[in-house]
């Protein structure tokens, strides 16, 4: 992102994120639900969508993508 010049917008995007996914790069299952981690996410990137050009609506879709392509 920040060799996109938009480092600035998403700084605190990794810190939000932190802790849901162990030292080997595997989802924590036992400290987040995946179904509630994909909703936060959603949420962020209809933020970060705002902050870009003002349309929340970019982001609908990703959660229920998400599930049907990564629940298991």
């Amino acid at each position: 992102m920040g060799r996109l010049g938009l480092g600035g917008r998403f700084g605190g995007l990794a810190a939000q994120l932190d802790g849901v996914f162990g030292a080997d790069g595997v989802f924590a299952h036992d400290r987040l639900r995946f179904v509630d981690f994909v909703d936060d996410v959603e949420e962020l990137l209809e933020e970060v969508a705002w902050q870009e050009g003002g349309d929340k609506k970019a982001a609908d879709g990703f959660e229920e993508y998400m599930l049907q392509h990564c629940s298991g």
